[in-house]
């Protein structure tokens, strides 16, 4: 349910009016968040609503191997398949407060403003992350969206004024830095382990890194070439400079 639809209600976000006017939808522009990358691998993860928007939330979950319990009476088809197939657990049935006990992360996706609120008012007495979708008031962590190629996340956010605009953002980012760059992090993670061995000190470890990354030849126009052999030689060039310097 859109943050419109709290208009005239009970206030029930941090600006506490008394009845909603909206102002905290303005004050979100204004808020500075701060931007963390969480290992959700074995976390219990909580979607309130069966629907598109659930699944949605349920897939970006699971792609980042949460533990995830869909709460809904009724499912699309999609959120069925995944519950029978036990990549999710489905708990058939309207919310209750105790859907919220040892859970990491709670995610609201209804379209009953009730229940929204409902979960993010349980969620924040337990000092928990909770969003409501497409509601930022309601939420004390934001979704962005997502580039994801390989180990290369992109997020980018609009603090939650136009998931369109942060969509159009999305797909121009993605046709700018796709896999060439995600093969590049793999190929220079691989370096890592050398890195860390010889290279004494952290200042050490940057240098030798940007000057691949920032090098000439540059490594992203050979993968674009599919010349990664290059690439490799560049790292191995650069260990060898380095370890002679160090």
């Amino acid at each position: 349910m859109p943050a419109q639809a709290y208009t005239g209600k009970e206030c029930v976000c941090q600006s506490r009016r008394g009845t909603c006017d909206q102002t905290c939808v303005q004050g979100m522009l204004d808020t500075p968040f701060y931007i963390a990358c969480l290992r959700l691998t074995a976390r219990r993860c909580v979607v309130v609503g069966g629907g598109d928007i659930g699944l949605e939330k349920v897939e970006g979950l699971l792609a980042c191997d949460g533990d995830v319990t869909l709460v809904a009476p009724e499912a699309v088809p999609a959120l069925e398949a995944l519950a029978a197939e036990g990549s999710i657990a489905w708990e058939r049935r309207e919310y209750e407060s105790s859907d919220l006990d040892r859970t990491f992360i709670a995610i609201a996706a209804t379209s009953d403003t009730d229940v929204n609120i409902r979960v993010y008012e349980e969620a924040e007495e337990r000092a928990m992350l909770v969003n409501i979708v497409d509601v930022p008031p309601l939420c004390n962590f934001i979704l962005p969206a997502i580039v994801r190629t390989g180990p290369l996340a992109i997020a980018i956010s609009t603090a939650g004024a136009s998931p369109a605009l942060a969509k159009r953002i999305k797909r121009q980012v993605a046709d700018e830095y796709g896999e060439p760059y995600a093969r590049l992090a793999e190929l220079l993670n691989d370096a890592r382990g050398w890195a860390k061995g010889t290279l004494p000190t952290y200042q050490d470890r940057k240098l030798f890194f940007e000057s691949i990354v920032n090098g000439e030849p540059d490594p992203v126009e050979l993968l674009r070439l599919g010349d990664e052999a290059a690439v490799v030689d560049l790292i191995e060039g650069a260990k060898q400079r380095t370890a002679v310097a160090a």
